[in-house]
């Protein structure tokens, strides 16, 4: 009996509830999959899964089971790693989710350097503006922009985003000034699906405008380029807007003001058996963005 092998397909097959589905992630054959199953519950000399034609599902000794089943394996990556890193060689595949616009531009540089450095990395990236399930995600590092992490979660902060309300010359041509907050009103903004209203700070003046117009989505890029096109207002986080602003593609609307930002964290589940390559990787974006106030 292979026992690493049946112990990973135990636990691809506990987190999926499916025997088929564990099979496909792990490139074998359903057939494989059983006969590993059949295996380890010979060993154990425990049922490890209900079993019916619709659903697979832990017993009690199975769930007991997964627990260490899990750590065996977290070590055994963590081993493979730490013998690597005697060589200053870290080796292993990160699970990486991030916003959109964020994975296209910063994320992306910050692999391509450490690929470099680490060549014997690989990385797989979920790219959503939605949040992700760590656990149903198999999900190493989530990247969020968040305020404060939830209860439960290990976090790192990262970085501090500001934000920029801003639009082209072109549409800013041909359409009424904007003088205060509330001129949004009559404007066409481009919204992002979590964020239709917009705060602005101006000395100890607070105010909140709710914005509308023909584009909602929930891609922070999707906004970035119609901004650019001249067909509206964008609230977009300066990390992806500060080269346009730069080159004047983009110019900031009401500069006086201030609109609220937020800290990039690191989130993910556990320290104890995190691969030495994870614990890696969030070092080196904390060290790569330590300086990054945007």
């Amino acid at each position: 009996m292979d026992k690493l092998n049946s112990i990973t397909s135990f636990v691809e097959v506990a987190r999926t509830g499916s025997f088929t589905q564990a099979a496909e992630h792990l490139g074998l054959s359903r057939l494989q999959v059983s006969r590993h199953i059949q295996d380890i519950e010979k060993w154990l000399n425990l049922r490890l899964f209900h079993r019916t034609t619709r659903k697979v599902s832990l017993t009690l000794q199975g769930e007991e089971a997964l627990s260490y089943c899990q750590q065996i394996l977290n070590q055994v990556s963590d081993l493979q790693s730490r013998a690597h890193s005697h060589n200053n060689e870290l080796v292993g595949t990160i699970r990486v989710a991030s916003p959109i616009g964020l994975g296209q531009h910063k994320l992306f540089d910050a692999i391509e350097e450490f690929t470099k450095r680490h060549p014997q990395t690989r990385f797989e990236l979920l790219l959503s503006d939605s949040l992700s399930q760590l656990v149903d995600d198999r999900v190493d590092i989530a990247l969020r922009y968040i305020h404060q992490p939830d209860e439960g979660l290990i976090a790192r902060k990262l970085m501090y985003i500001a934000t920029a309300v801003c639009a082209s010359n072109d549409y800013l041509a041909v359409h009424p000034q904007i003088f205060e907050p509330s001129d949004l009103s009559v404007h066409n903004c481009l919204v992002h699906n979590k964020h239709t209203i917009w705060q602005f700070q101006h000395g100890d003046n607070t105010q909140k405008v709710t914005v509308k117009g023909n584009i909602v989505a929930n891609d922070m890029g999707v906004l970035l380029k119609a901004a650019k096109q001249g067909i509206g207002v964008a609230h977009l986080p300066c990390d992806l807007a500060n080269d346009y602003l730069a080159s004047g593609e983009l110019v900031k609307v009401l500069p006086e003001h201030t609109t609220m930002g937020s800290h990039l964290w690191a989130v993910y589940l556990s320290r104890n058996f995190q691969q030495n390559v994870v614990r890696a990787f969030i070092d080196f974006l904390a060290e790569h963005w330590q300086h990054d106030i945007l």
